[in-house]
């Protein structure tokens, strides 16, 4: 079986895998595979449907993605891995750690979130009236603070509708459909190290907002319900893309979480 587009610098151990979020690609990355490689080996991944990686026959979603990277692990010869996920590869990366457990040291959570409830209908309904690219519109601007460029956030729209509307939709729908149905489930079975890095939070309207210093979430509240020892660090003011906005604090954040597996 072919594996997903993946780039691969470095040596080293842990190795890490990075795995970016809806309408992205492994581009996200590349501040951290630039710091990390000198000393790890990094690998990078395109999700199916994205950048490199061309979409197969089935259906996007959630588990798709689990798959080809549990099989990108699985088909390596490493040792065990740190799984990075950014947005919606937060789901990915713990599902995938669940479909390989030897071969994941530890999980990191980056700006993750978990959709509110009837999230699928609410996506369906702009969906069914023709508003999906209005709606991804609509989400990626609120990802971006009134500092960042405009430049990079007509960038990230148009990266993210350049997704066909068909593998968009159905990541979108399953991603909240993931969220009620198999996130608390997904967690309790977590028996790895995890760290959550958070600099927005999702409210009861789908609507984005950056960190203040000292605030907890109810997303954040629902890790530490599942996941007791989960070590959670918020930085404040912040987009979604921490790990482009401030790379060397992001990077800094999960050189220390590492430092703690060995």
């Amino acid at each position: 079986m072919a594996l997903i587009h993946h780039v691969v610098a470095g040596s080293g151990s842990p190795p890490i895998i990075f795995v970016h979020g809806f309408g992205c690609s492994y581009a996200d990355w590349l501040a951290q595979i630039e710091h990390f490689s000198p000393r790890q080996m990094v690998v990078a991944v395109d999700l199916p449907g994205h950048g490199a990686t061309p979409m197969p026959a089935e259906p996007a979603s959630i588990a798709l993605g689990a798959r080809e990277v549990a099989a990108l692990l699985q088909s390596r010869a490493m040792p065990p891995a740190v799984l990075i996920g950014h947005s919606m590869g937060c789901r990915v990366v713990l599902d995938a750690a669940l479909r390989a457990r030897k071969h994941v040291a530890a999980i990191v959570l980056l700006d993750g979130s978990r959709l509110p409830p009837q999230s699928d209908q609410a996506f369906e309904m702009r969906i069914a009236a023709g508003e999906y690219r209005d709606l991804v519109r609509a989400l990626f601007k609120q990802m971006f603070t009134a500092s960042s460029d405009p430049r990079t956030i007509d960038a990230a729209i148009r990266r993210a509708l350049a997704l066909p509307e068909t593998v968009g939709e159905a990541y979108l729908l399953s991603m909240a459909r993931y969220d009620a149905e198999m996130f608390a489930s997904t967690l309790e079975r977590v028996d790895k190290p995890l760290l959550a890095l958070q600099t927005t939070f999702i409210d009861d309207q789908r609507e984005r907002t950056s960190m203040v210093a000292g605030q907890t979430t109810p997303y954040l509240e629902f890790l530490r319900s599942k996941v007791p020892a989960v070590r959670i660090e918020a930085l404040a003011g912040l987009g979604h893309f921490p790990q482009m906005e401030a790379p060397t604090e992001v990077n800094r954040m999960i050189a220390s979480f590492i430092a703690t597996l060995v």
